[in-house]
């Protein structure tokens, strides 16, 4: 199976890309902020890469930016529940970074932000995951609010901006990438608003 691609960058999707490697071309289903971190076309890409076989659909490769990623990925679908798009879209919105720190402190509705995970599916997801390896480095706790419990994740200024650009009709996956493309340039402090209005110009609108 394989584990790992690199080379040039062909086409870019909405859910996967082309990757040229020596003249062949090799479709990667990739998720929205994988693929908003993909270089320009033509120029040379290494990804992370799952390989999936199934009867009715063969062999499918799943991208990803890094090596934590593909590991989460393959976490989260040992879930019962949790499919390959299930598993994307968590990792759209929660780094694995994010969603160890949301397994460690029980957060649920972090989880349940992922489109088309229900409350009992991430409850599960948060349950199952704990002590597993998600990441490499050190599980980040929010700092308690009172001495006595942690303190709530704050809302991610992101996951507003995709939604606002979804209530105007713009594709979820396009929503996502664009999105993760402004807050990439304009940094953690942006707001929601800098955020609509940088995925609108990268939209054209």
């Amino acid at each position: 199976m394989i584990g790992r691609l690199r080379g040039a960058v062909a086409e870019v999707g909405e859910e996967e890309a082309l990757i040229d490697v020596m003249g062949v071309g090799y479709v990667v289903r990739c998720g929205g902020r994988t693929l908003s971190r993909l270089p320009a076309l033509g120029e040379e890409a290494l990804l992370h890469i799952e390989s999936q076989w199934s009867e009715s659909a063969g062999l499918r490769l799943y991208g990803f930016a890094t090596r934590e990623d593909r590991r989460a990925f393959v976490l989260l679908q040992a879930i019962q529940g949790v499919g390959p798009k299930a598993a994307m879209a968590v990792l759209d919105i929660l780094s694995p970074a994010e969603l160890a720190s949301a397994v460690a402190r029980e957060d649920k509705a972090a989880v349940g932000r992922a489109s088309g995970v229900g409350p009992k599916l991430a409850l599960r997801i948060v349950t199952e995951l704990k002590d597993k390896p998600i990441t490499d480095g050190p599980v980040l706790m929010s700092a308690p609010s009172s001495g006595l419990a942690p303190a709530k994740a704050k809302p991610a200024p992101t996951g507003d901006a995709v939604a606002a650009l979804m209530g105007l009709g713009v594709a979820e996956v396009n929503a996502r990438r664009v999105v993760e493309a402004a807050a990439a340039k304009l940094g953690e402090e942006a707001t929601v608003q800098q955020l609509i209005k940088a995925g609108l110009q990268e939209l054209g609108r």
